[in-house]
């Protein structure tokens, strides 16, 4: 049997096999299935011991990559921390900053809305005020239209129309001329009785004023609608002026008594201008009966004229005691010259004393002023003899 152990090798290194045309052992073949194996198990283990050191290196890498990742979600942390923080603190920036803002806001609001509702308020007072204005005058304006309705019943009515320019008339009278100088409703020597009489200074002659005026013509003249009414209505009022002024001439003018000319006063200056501007026919036939038709504002220039005649009266009734007064002033103006004369001579004598008391003075006070330098003069040798030589010094001593 240890010859067959020992055979076998033999035999088997002895076995030959042909490939590819060339002829190998089975020695060799083993030999290279060994090397064959040796290497495949080289390259296994290089390629175990690569892929450890790839994995340990992988291991190293995913650690120094988590390191990595572990700073840099450490600097994410603390950029997110500062980012927070400093949105926090911007956030309470903009809060504070809106807070600011709105409560500038709303103060200025505030303010704005109160000085709107001050300037509300004056504007209210002032339309309130302006309410009240326009409410007086609304009052006024009631008043007014009563008074006119009124007046028109006043004048509707020929006793009472008569009335107003009567009390008109005599209101200006009173306003303007002196209670002495005007009479109402006095007698003539004819038994007639105008409403005014006004006395002439210097004469016995007395102005008469009568205040009546016929409306109903005018009235009618005014309301007419068609041409032929109011043809009619100014032949009316053509024929009731003339008789009233024919009326007044006739009672009213007595010679030796009353002024040769006499007043129709009438009391609405309308009626005054359609008179002159529609019918001065009627107004030169008053001229001619001498009977002046007059308005208001005239009578208030007459009366104005007639202060201006009684003054002058006054002044020449006074003209004697005034030539007196001068007389005696001129005797006073003359003592008081005289005297003035006295005083005057008074004052140059003092003048000339003082004068002389003047030259006095100056002489006294150029004797002072020698004597001052004299004094002066002397001092000043004395000292130059009192002083005695200083020695001169000599060096060494």
């Amino acid at each position: 049997m240890a010859n067959h152990a020992y055979d076998l090798p033999m035999q088997f290194s002895d076995t030959i096999l042909v490939v590819s045309g060339r002829a190998i052992s089975l020695l060799e073949l083993t030999l290279a299935g060994a090397g064959l194996a040796l290497f495949m198990l080289l390259v296994i283990v290089i390629f175990v011991w690569r892929l450890g050191s790839r994995r340990h290196s992988e291991v190293i890498e995913t650690q120094r990559r988590a390191a990595e990742m572990e700073v840099r979600l450490a600097e994410l942390s603390g950029q997110l921390r500062n980012f927070a923080d400093t949105a926090a603190t911007r956030e309470t920036q903009m809060s504070r900053n809106l807070d600011e803002r709105l409560d500038m806001v709303s103060h200025r609001l505030g303010q704005g809305l109160s000085q709107s509702a001050e300037r509300t308020s004056q504007s209210l007072q002032n339309l309130y005020e302006r309410l009240a204005v326009i409410d007086v005058a609304q009052q006024k304006i009631t008043d007014l239209s009563s008074e006119m309705l009124s007046l028109k019943d006043i004048l509707a009515n020929k006793q009472t129309r008569g009335a107003y320019g009567q009390a008109r008339m005599e209101a200006i009278i009173r306003d303007g001329l002196h209670s002495s100088a005007y009479s109402f409703q006095a007698t003539l020597s004819n038994g007639k009785r105008p409403d005014c009489l006004v006395k002439l200074p210097e004469s016995d002659t007395k102005i008469v004023i009568d205040a009546k005026f016929p409306l109903e013509a005018f009235n009618a003249m005014k309301s007419a609608d068609d041409p032929a009414a109011i043809a009619l209505a100014e032949k009316q009022l053509r024929r009731d002026v003339m008789v009233h002024i024919k009326d007044i001439a006739d009672k009213y003018l007595i010679s030796g008594e009353t002024h040769e000319t006499a007043i129709m006063f009438v009391p609405s200056e309308s009626i005054y201008a359609d008179l002159h501007e529609h019918f001065d026919d009627l107004i030169q036939k008053a001229h001619r009966q001498r009977v002046i038709i007059t308005s208001p504002n005239i009578m208030m220039l007459l009366v104005q004229t007639m202060q201006a005649i009684f003054k002058d009266a006054r002044m020449r009734e006074q003209a004697s005691l005034i030539q007196k007064e001068v007389v005696l002033l001129l005797d006073d103006v003359g003592r008081l010259n005289e005297r003035i004369g006295k005083l005057q001579s008074h004052f140059q004598m003092t003048a000339k004393d003082l004068d002389q008391m003047a030259i006095s003075t100056s002489k006294i006070t150029r004797r002072g002023e020698k004597i001052e330098q004299m004094e002066l003069q002397e001092d000043v040798k004395l000292d130059e003899v009192a002083e005695p030589a200083r020695p001169k010094l000599v060096a060494g001593e």
